[in-house]
């Protein structure tokens, strides 16, 4: 049965790429139908703020695929990123970006590197939640759930399993943001022990990155978190000879999206260079995912020809491995041209392999009993714009039968209790935060079960909330501190 899929066009060099896809799909015999849709910065300059018409979405719920080109999205300000967008809205928690190796035809250190990053597509930073807290502050909130972590991870060992990879590498930063990054490795570790045939280790981000560049060979699939996987996902293509030449699928439960990694590059847009190689093979996983592996065989392969002809386009043009620099239309017109040919040197794509379509589907999770939740305090963030002495003196004045002051932070960094009174830290006027945790409910840091048969109402915070405004202390905003089956959901101040 013929298949009908979106594609959006973007902007930038998008509709370059987008047109030598979709003549090369129809040139192989794909058997799909295109619903074109506009996305994008026009779309949002029409006053829809989700960057997409009605009638887009409409067209995708119909559809439930999409072939999207790179669209641009503004920096430091402007409107929100349609890619975030779109991959919230259709629950595609799921980022697969295979990169490998053209080695000897595109000039790289690293002729055995074979490496998928899958990287988790809905939360972390790219939540995109962030506010102006003080006049020199800003935040931007790092949201992680188990249920988030147990998806993105449970499909990286199920895709490891039906592509026949043999090790699963984790990446966070778990040594600094313990409660978040910690989650991930956690979570991490809980799901490997299920797959005892699947090697597993561990990498801090940092470390992780640098050997990704270094020894991308030791690595074979990687999963990660939303903003490390978007940024090693590139590091692993240009390694590999050029951010141009990856493709990336993003799936969900029902839907599914299929696009380049690399941007709209509108630096280069019009000028007939772009390299479509990215895109293709975007659409070389779309077709996969929807069955027809038999074309989808056909289109790698001839990509995979012509790429070993010598036959490239500028960005991976080197004159001692290169043969003839072409531009976007005559590249694709040299992969039609392949579409019967497959490659002598280069892996040859098999025209049977239905396994990395199964690898796709939605992998279940656990579903745990919820802790018990226990609120016992909570933190407030002020701006505080006189000397710290004076702060300390107006909170001696303060009474309250329930909550008491344990803690002064900035930034993390313990300001007040000191354990030495001579490594009293400068103090920046600004963004201070007071830890009230409720009188007789014991333990000495966030490291501990904490005692909390005294636990605080929300009532209890608005009263000392009245106290604070009374006394003409500017707060911002609070975070309750909860305790978590008897465990605190709070980390300590650096230094307590």
């Amino acid at each position: 049965m013929t298949k009908t899929i979106t594609v959006a066009y973007g902007d930038g060099i998008g509709p370059e790429i987008m047109d030598s896809t979709l003549e090369i799909l129809r040139e192989a015999k794909a058997d799909i139908k295109f619903n074109i849709i506009e996305v994008g910065k026009n779309i949002y300059e029409k006053g829809f703020n989700s960057g997409l018409m009605p009638s887009a979405w409409e067209d995708l719920n119909s559809t439930r695929v999409l072939l999207k080109a790179p669209i641009t999205t503004p920096q430091g300000g402007g409107y929100k990123s349609l890619n975030v967008t779109m991959r919230k809205k259709l629950g595609l928690f799921a980022n697969v970006r295979p990169v490998s190796s053209f080695h000897p035809f595109i000039t790289t250190k690293f002729p055995g590197m074979d490496v998928v990053i899958i990287r988790e597509n809905e939360e972390d930073l790219y939540a995109g939640i962030e506010h102006r807290q003080t006049d020199q502050t800003v935040q931007c909130l790092k949201l992680v759930t188990r249920l988030g972590c147990e998806k993105i991870i449970r499909y990286a060992f199920e895709y490891a399993v039906a592509n026949g990879r043999k090790k699963v590498s984790c990446f966070s930063k778990d040594n600094i943001m313990k409660m978040t990054d910690g989650l991930f490795h956690k979570v991490f570790n809980e799901i490997a022990a299920e797959y005892p045939d699947i090697k597993n280790d561990h990498y801090i981000i940092d470390i992780g990155t640098a050997r990704l560049a270094a020894k991308p060979e030791i690595f074979d699939v990687v999963v990660t978190m939303n903003l490390y996987g978007d940024i090693i996902s590139d590091v692993v293509a240009e390694t590999s000879g050029s951010v141009g030449l990856a493709g990336s699928a993003n799936i969900g439960e029902n839907y599914a999206m299929f696009e380049a990694i690399h941007g709209s590059a509108p630096d280069i847009a019009g000028q007939d260079i772009a390299n479509p190689t990215g895109l293709i093979h975007g659409a070389v996983m779309m077709l996969t995912h929807l069955g027809q592996n038999e074309v989808a065989a056909k289109i790698r392969n001839a990509l995979y020809k012509t790429i070993e002809d010598g036959i490239h386009t500028a960005d991976i043009f080197n004159e001692k491995t290169s043969k003839k620099k072409v531009g976007t239309k005559e590249f694709t017109q040299a992969v039609i041209g392949n579409l019967e040919q497959k490659p002598s040197v280069l892996p040859v794509a098999s025209e049977v392999s239905g396994v990395r379509r199964q690898a796709l589907g939605m992998p279940a999770t656990d579903n745990r009993q919820p802790a018990t939740k226990s609120l016992i305090g909570f933190d407030l963030f002020i701006d505080w714009q006189e000397e710290f002495d004076e702060l300390l003196a107006m909170l001696k004045q303060m009474e309250s039968e329930k909550l008491e002051v344990k803690m002064i932070s900035a930034k993390g960094l313990l300001l007040w209790p000191l354990i030495d009174k001579h490594m009293m830290p400068n103090y920046l006027k600004g963004l201070t935060v007071l830890r009230f945790i409720g009188k007789g409910i014991t333990g000495k840091s966030s490291n501990e079960i904490i005692d909390a048969s005294k636990s605080i109402s929300h009532q209890d915070i608005i009263e000392m909330l009245v106290v604070l405004e009374q006394k003409k202390i500017d707060f911002v905003k609070y975070e309750g501190l909860y305790l978590f089956d008897g465990a605190p959901g709070y980390t300590s101040g650096q230094g307590e």
